[in-house]
């Protein structure tokens, strides 16, 4: 498989897109949408985010990607038609825009739903066609997503390590995880495959 060869484009893609969630992130924990139990941190913060939460959009993204990279080794015949991806896409595009205009005054149901049809939008016009492998690998990732981000969001311990302000989201959760949160995986792992694909074009040609 030989990942780390791309090492140039992988960690290029996974720290501009950080900056953009850290900013995210940052802002949604000074106005109060979500925040952090400081009995699960060791106190380092940066803008009031802990360091292991500005860690998570760097070794998380990884860990995420490696899977797709690792699926596409392993399975490259496997990938979804032209026609599923355009269709897939079209009705959550149409579903999410749905949700954010019946749901407007929730910030984080309002942001994410944004991010996430701009995410989706891309997709559609990517000539590398990344939906086409990512739809499917996206379910492989939401395993260890849904067992690491239940933890974060108080399943299986005593108190959450990530709490939401249910008034600023939808208020449904899967277990303890807010709905919203699988289009913010979403469209955190896609962006940074369509930066990925980019910079191995733009590494390769400097070559």
């Amino acid at each position: 498989m030989h990942f780390i060869k791309h090492w140039k484009s992988v960690f290029s893609a996974i720290t501009l897109v950080a900056l953009f969630y850290l900013v995210w992130d940052v802002f949604f924990t000074y106005t109060g949408v979500w925040g952090f139990n400081p009995d699960y941190f060791i106190g380092l913060t940066i803008f009031q985010l802990p360091l292991e939460e500005c860690l998570f959009f760097f070794l998380i993204p990884y860990s995420s990607l490696f899977i797709h990279y690792a699926l596409l080794h392993f399975f490259p015949a496997v990938h979804l038609s032209d026609k599923i991806v355009k269709w897939l896409s079209v009705v959550l595009i149409g579903f999410v825009l749905i949700i954010i205009v019946l749901y407007s005054d929730r910030m984080y149901t309002l942001i994410n739903g944004l991010v996430l049809i701009t995410a989706l939008l891309l997709g559609l016009k990517d000539k590398f066609n990344i939906l086409s492998r990512f739809f499917l690998s996206y379910l492989v990732i939401l395993i260890p997503f849904t067992i690491v981000n239940g933890v974060l969001t108080g399943s299986f311990i005593p108190e959450p390590i990530v709490w939401y302000n249910n008034e600023e989201n939808l208020g449904l959760r899967f277990f303890t995880i807010p709905v919203e949160d699988f289009g913010y995986t979403f469209s955190l792992m896609f962006l940074n495959l369509l930066l990925i694909e980019r910079f191995k074009v733009i590494f390769n040609t400097n070559k």
